[in-house]
Protein backbone atom coordinates (compact mmCIF):
# COMPACT_ATOMS: atom_id res chain seq x y z
CA UNK A 1 0.00 0.00 0.00
CA UNK A 2 1.49 3.17 -1.05
CA UNK A 3 1.51 5.68 2.06
CA UNK A 4 3.11 9.16 2.85
CA UNK A 5 3.32 12.17 0.70
CA UNK A 6 4.26 11.02 -2.87
CA UNK A 7 7.04 12.98 -5.48
CA UNK A 8 5.60 15.58 -7.31
CA UNK A 9 6.11 17.78 -10.49
CA UNK A 10 5.61 21.30 -10.04
CA UNK A 11 3.24 23.10 -12.76
CA UNK A 12 2.36 26.60 -13.39
CA UNK A 13 0.49 28.03 -16.10
CA UNK A 14 -0.59 31.59 -16.40
CA UNK A 15 -2.05 31.87 -12.74
CA UNK A 16 -2.63 28.27 -12.24
CA UNK A 17 0.33 26.51 -9.72
CA UNK A 18 -0.45 23.31 -8.30
CA UNK A 19 2.07 20.60 -7.70
CA UNK A 20 0.91 16.72 -9.38
CA UNK A 21 1.85 13.60 -8.00
CA UNK A 22 4.05 11.94 -9.92
CA UNK A 23 2.78 8.25 -9.51
CA UNK A 24 -0.75 8.69 -9.91
CA UNK A 25 -2.61 8.64 -13.43
CA UNK A 26 -4.84 11.07 -14.63
CA UNK A 27 -8.10 11.43 -16.89
CA UNK A 28 -8.79 13.72 -19.40
CA UNK A 29 -12.12 14.54 -17.38
CA UNK A 30 -9.31 15.81 -14.78
CA UNK A 31 -9.99 12.69 -12.29
CA UNK A 32 -6.72 11.20 -11.01
CA UNK A 33 -6.38 7.62 -9.91
CA UNK A 34 -3.59 6.58 -7.38
CA UNK A 35 -3.10 2.82 -7.29
CA UNK A 36 -3.59 1.39 -3.52
CA UNK A 37 -2.81 -1.75 -3.93
CA UNK A 38 -3.03 -4.23 -7.08
CA UNK A 39 -5.98 -3.07 -9.30
CA UNK A 40 -7.55 -1.33 -6.18
CA UNK A 41 -7.94 2.42 -7.23
CA UNK A 42 -8.58 5.51 -5.25
CA UNK A 43 -10.40 8.17 -7.41
CA UNK A 44 -10.43 11.96 -7.18
CA UNK A 45 -10.21 15.11 -8.97
CA UNK A 46 -7.45 17.22 -9.87
CA UNK A 47 -6.86 20.81 -8.14
CA UNK A 48 -7.58 22.25 -12.17
CA UNK A 49 -10.96 20.63 -11.43
CA UNK A 50 -11.49 21.74 -7.80
CA UNK A 51 -10.59 25.21 -9.16
CA UNK A 52 -13.22 25.61 -11.79
CA UNK A 53 -15.57 23.98 -9.24
CA UNK A 54 -14.23 26.46 -6.41
CA UNK A 55 -14.91 26.32 -2.94
CA UNK A 56 -16.89 22.68 -2.22
CA UNK A 57 -20.53 23.14 -1.02
CA UNK A 58 -21.88 19.61 -1.37
CA UNK A 59 -21.18 16.41 -3.19
CA UNK A 60 -23.00 12.55 -3.38
CA UNK A 61 -21.84 9.33 -4.44
CA UNK A 62 -24.85 8.09 -5.46
CA UNK A 63 -23.39 3.91 -6.78
CA UNK A 64 -23.70 1.08 -4.56
CA UNK A 65 -21.01 -0.94 -3.13
CA UNK A 66 -20.89 -3.81 -5.76
CA UNK A 67 -21.44 -2.13 -9.05
CA UNK A 68 -19.95 -2.99 -11.86
CA UNK A 69 -18.90 0.79 -13.35
CA UNK A 70 -17.21 1.26 -16.60
CA UNK A 71 -15.31 4.47 -18.04
CA UNK A 72 -17.98 7.09 -18.42
CA UNK A 73 -20.49 5.86 -15.99
CA UNK A 74 -22.12 8.67 -13.83
CA UNK A 75 -21.43 7.83 -10.12
CA UNK A 76 -22.66 11.25 -8.32
CA UNK A 77 -22.48 15.10 -8.41
CA UNK A 78 -20.09 17.28 -7.12
CA UNK A 79 -21.15 20.63 -6.58
CA UNK A 80 -18.74 23.79 -5.93
CA UNK A 81 -19.03 27.47 -5.31
CA UNK A 82 -18.66 28.06 -8.98
CA UNK A 83 -19.90 25.03 -10.59
CA UNK A 84 -22.26 21.60 -11.09
CA UNK A 85 -20.74 18.60 -12.15
CA UNK A 86 -21.17 15.17 -12.81
CA UNK A 87 -18.33 12.39 -10.91
CA UNK A 88 -17.66 9.91 -13.70
CA UNK A 89 -16.50 6.69 -13.30
CA UNK A 90 -13.02 6.40 -14.77
CA UNK A 91 -12.63 2.62 -14.24
CA UNK A 92 -14.10 -0.76 -15.52
CA UNK A 93 -14.77 -3.06 -12.68
CA UNK A 94 -16.21 -2.80 -9.70
CA UNK A 95 -17.15 0.48 -7.42
CA UNK A 96 -16.06 -0.02 -3.53
CA UNK A 97 -16.77 2.53 -1.66
CA UNK A 98 -17.26 6.44 -1.72
CA UNK A 99 -15.20 8.72 1.12
CA UNK A 100 -16.84 8.35 4.20
CA UNK A 101 -14.68 11.53 5.55
CA UNK A 102 -16.67 13.91 3.09
CA UNK A 103 -20.12 13.12 4.98
CA UNK A 104 -18.64 15.48 7.52
CA UNK A 105 -15.74 17.43 5.47
CA UNK A 106 -16.57 18.02 1.84
CA UNK A 107 -14.04 20.71 2.11
CA UNK A 108 -11.73 18.20 1.91
CA UNK A 109 -11.81 17.76 -1.64
CA UNK A 110 -10.32 21.40 -2.64
CA UNK A 111 -8.21 21.37 0.80
CA UNK A 112 -6.41 18.04 0.18
CA UNK A 113 -7.58 16.87 -3.40
CA UNK A 114 -4.38 14.34 -4.07
CA UNK A 115 -4.89 13.24 -0.31
CA UNK A 116 -7.62 12.95 2.10
CA UNK A 117 -9.99 14.54 -0.35
CA UNK A 118 -10.21 11.27 -2.47
CA UNK A 119 -13.86 10.74 -3.76
CA UNK A 120 -14.09 6.69 -4.49
CA UNK A 121 -12.61 3.56 -4.72
CA UNK A 122 -12.69 1.46 -7.69
CA UNK A 123 -11.31 -2.05 -8.37
CA UNK A 124 -10.56 -3.29 -11.91
CA UNK A 125 -8.65 -1.34 -14.66
CA UNK A 126 -8.13 1.92 -15.65
CA UNK A 127 -9.89 3.55 -18.60
CA UNK A 128 -7.52 3.60 -21.66
CA UNK A 129 -8.11 7.23 -22.23
CA UNK A 130 -5.89 7.84 -18.46
CA UNK A 131 -2.58 9.27 -19.07
CA UNK A 132 0.63 9.76 -16.94
CA UNK A 133 2.09 13.07 -15.43
CA UNK A 134 3.58 14.32 -18.11
CA UNK A 135 0.91 14.04 -21.03
CA UNK A 136 -1.22 15.22 -18.28
CA UNK A 137 0.70 18.32 -18.07
CA UNK A 138 0.64 18.73 -21.79
CA UNK A 139 -3.54 18.47 -21.60
CA UNK A 140 -3.49 21.73 -18.98
CA UNK A 141 -1.39 23.42 -20.87
CA UNK A 142 -3.81 23.36 -24.23
CA UNK A 143 -6.60 23.60 -21.75
CA UNK A 144 -5.39 26.64 -19.66
CA UNK A 145 -4.48 28.29 -23.34
CA UNK A 146 -8.19 27.38 -24.56
CA UNK A 147 -9.68 29.16 -21.38
CA UNK A 148 -6.93 32.69 -22.20
CA UNK A 149 -7.82 32.16 -25.82
CA UNK A 150 -11.80 33.02 -24.63
CA UNK A 151 -11.05 35.40 -21.75
CA UNK A 152 -9.14 37.65 -24.46
CA UNK A 153 -12.27 37.46 -27.21
CA UNK A 154 -14.50 38.10 -24.72
CA UNK A 155 -12.50 41.34 -23.77
CA UNK A 156 -12.34 42.52 -27.42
Amino acid sequence: MNTGKPTTQFYKRSHFVTHLPEDYLYAPSHFWLREESENIYQVGITKFASRMLGEMVDHAVEAPEGKIISPGDVLGWIEGFKALSDLYSVMGGKFLNANPELKTNVLLISKDCYGAGWIYRAEGKPDPLVMKVDKYKELLDVTIDRILEKEKHEEE
